[in-house]
């Protein structure tokens, strides 16, 4: 068990900010150019991040600068948590504005990480002083806080509108089987069999996540889904078990561009199973949403 201050075993937002400089210009210079800081300063702000981690996350080259796989993983992490101070900025601003505008966002976990952040970014352009405090979790427990008051807008990705709540669609999604490429079912030449999906153990999400809901009714005519290999409650988590060879899973395509991309994860076909899904805002019945909420829900629809 690790113990002590978690600041002394966390990089800084400073630090953070800066490893996702050096992902997207590909080069420590330009990044420390971004940041505002000297080269040798960003040089040293890397190593010390790598010291405090204990793995290398970059490689310097005369052409420039590359992730190591562990950055890689560990710049996805700090994407996170640096859109998350973004939204602690936003709050703290609106606290210190003495506004009394809030909005309570509850979003599922697919949303909240990949398709939230751009939405509230926009929202803070039109409404400055609205103060958004986001509550992550299952599709589930985000109806749950909605019918509880606890929320005034909310976003799933089940199958159907949970009781006692109306909706609208705001977005379409794929899941897709992943394995790590080693796995033998990236080296197959057909599409892997849906009664075959079924019965293999998978590392999936908890029951009552959106993602878990579509694919138990989608393998449901194939005998339903087996045993999990590993229940975990994040997608983070899940993407890491499945890179690091633990198992495969099956995730939304929102999550996983990046890792098929640099080829850490790989896509498996599978025959006759549809597993395309609709996102959706979700509020309850009766209550359409006015104020801030309303704004929200306009922006998640597009022009």
């Amino acid at each position: 068990m690790t113990h002590g201050r978690l600041a002394d075993r966390v990089p800084d937002l400073a630090a953070l900010e800066l490893l996702l400089a050096v992902a997207r210009l590909g080069s420590l210079g330009r990044a420390a150019r971004e940041t505002g800081i000297s080269q040798p300063a960003a040089s040293g702000r890397i190593r010390g991040m790598e010291r405090m981690l204990g793995v290398a996350l970059v490689e310097r080259s005369p052409r420039g600068s590359t992730l190591t796989d562990a950055g890689v993983l560990v710049t996805d992490w700090a994407r996170r948590v640096v859109e998350a101070a973004e939204a602690f900025d936003a709050g703290a601003e609106a606290l210190r504005g003495r506004r009394d505008s809030r909005l309570r966002v509850a979003a599922s976990m697919t949303i909240a990480e990949y398709l939230l952040p751009g939405w509230l970014v926009a929202l803070r352009a039109r409404r400055p002083g609205t103060a958004v405090s986001l509550l992550a979790g299952n599709s589930a427990a985000v109806a749950e806080r909605l019918r509880a008051g606890e929320a005034d807008l909310g976003f799933v990705e089940g199958i159907a509108l949970p009781a006692g709540l109306s909706g609208a669609v705001v977005a379409r999604d794929r899941l897709v089987v992943v394995t790590a490429p080693a796995h033998p079912w990236a080296r197959r030449r057909a599409p892997l069999d849906a009664g075959e999906l079924a019965a293999t153990p998978l590392i999936l999400r908890e029951r009552g996540s959106g993602t878990r809901q579509v694919l138990d009714a989608a393998l449901a005519a194939h005998g339903g889904l087996a045993e999990p290999l590993l229940e975990l409650a994040s997608t983070t988590a899940v993407k890491a078990a499945v890179v690091g060879g633990a198992g495969p899973s099956v995730l939304s395509e929102l999550a996983i561009g990046e890792e098929l991309a640099s080829g850490r994860l790989a896509e498996i076909p599978v025959a006759d199973l549809d597993l395309h899904r609709a996102l959706r805002a979700v509020w309850p019945t009766g209550h359409r949403p006015t104020g801030p909420a309303r704004d929200l829900l306009s922006l998640t629809q597009g022009p």
